[in-house]
């Protein structure tokens, strides 16, 4: 921005040094609106902002660093929507995006995360129609359903952009999706249990969070697939839902491990594997029923390295939060929503190489 410096008609005497009332007189304006302006509040029309400014740079009223705060637009703020719950590596990504301000500090945004019914679409569409009040873009795990989708598509028409974390949207206005190719993530987990059971026969379960979420589907299908194909002596005894929830996860394993003895592997799609650990401790089967899951915390990393869980697929929670500020940024300034960003990688965590 270019300010003339020529007129300064309403300087102060030599010597006095500028105040708000010189700024507000050169600017022709009343000293609250000069307030208002420096200060970032609302209600003033961009051509009186302008002229302050303007003023206060003629006038040497602002330090430089304090004059380019003036300039800065308001920063964009961001929501992520997250599932309530005992999802550990949900619950971590939520505390990284309270506390990232300093990292996306030059993406000129403000974070905030909150947590909702994970399952429930009405919840999830209104709780995405009430965020979308306050703020200017979210990042959300989504559930595909009507509901949801009729949500995302009002909140593109108010100019409101969406961002899909993790699980994707179908036929949405949601500008990217920010996770895991989920197809080959399903593939990579059933190549991973398949090789680890080696030659022996027996039954695989699967325990996902929701078939409402689209990912959890494809992981679904891409590990089905791969055991059709490379692992034709397991045979999958298909998918129970646990919700997520550690609670649920343990009963769901335990009535597995009860109705068949030659269970021979496990794969958890979604979070609260610990769920899935503690039912294959207490049946005292944790060493030889092999255990494949997904998401690093703290509650999976001990499992690794105890032996109980196998493998794990992890999706780096900084790059998912920066990721979604990048994009967002991108949508704000006019780009291509994924210009400069690089697509989520898979990556395997196994006892031998925990970072």
């Amino acid at each position: 921005m270019y300010f003339d410096v020529k007129n300064t008609k309403s300087n102060p005497a030599p010597g006095r040094k500028p105040g708000i009332v010189d700024v507000a007189r050169q600017a022709g304006v009343s000293t609250a609106t000069v307030d208002r302006v420096l200060n970032h509040r609302p209600g003033v029309r961009p051509a009186t902002m302008q002229a302050v400014l303007k003023a206060a740079a003629a006038l040497g009223y602002l330090p430089q660093d304090d004059l380019y705060r003036a300039l800065r637009p308001q920063p964009m703020r961001l929501a992520f929507l997250l599932p309530a719950g005992t999802n550990r590596f949900l619950n971590m990504l939520g505390d990284h995006v309270d506390i990232a301000h300093e990292q996306l500090e030059p993406y000129n945004v403000q974070c905030r995360s909150r947590f909702v019914e994970g399952f429930n679409p009405q919840v999830l569409a209104e709780a995405l129609l009430r965020e979308g009040r306050r703020a200017d873009g979210i990042a959300f795990m989504a559930l595909e359903h009507p509901l949801v989708r009729e949500a995302v598509n009002t909140l593109a028409e108010r100019g409101v952009h969406t961002i899909t974390l993790i699980s994707d949207l179908s036929r949405s206005a949601r500008i990217a999706y920010v996770g895991l190719d989920n197809r080959a993530a399903g593939r990579s987990a059933g190549l991973l249990l398949g090789r680890f059971i080696g030659a022996r026969s027996g039954k695989v379960a699967m325990i996902a969070g929701s078939r409402y979420y689209r990912g959890h589907e494809e992981r679904e299908m891409g590990f089905q697939h791969i055991l059709e194909e490379k692992f034709p002596h397991l045979r999958l005894m298909g998918m129970h839902e646990g919700h997520d929830d550690a609670d649920t996860n343990y009963r769901q394993s335990r009535q597995l491990l009860e109705q068949y003895p030659d269970l021979v592997g496990i794969y958890n799609i979604g979070g609260a594997t610990d769920g899935v650990a503690r039912a294959l401790k207490e049946a005292g089967r944790d060493q030889d029923t092999v255990l494949v899951g997904h998401g690093l915390t703290p509650d999976t990393r001990a499992l690794l390295i105890d032996g109980t869980l196998d493998a794990l697929l992890n999706q780096n929670l900084h790059s998912t939060i920066l990721n979604s500020v990048r994009i967002f940024a991108n949508a704000r300034d006019g780009r291509e929503p994924n210009a400069g960003v690089e697509p989520m990688q898979i990556s395997i965590v196994l006892s031998e190489n925990l970072p």
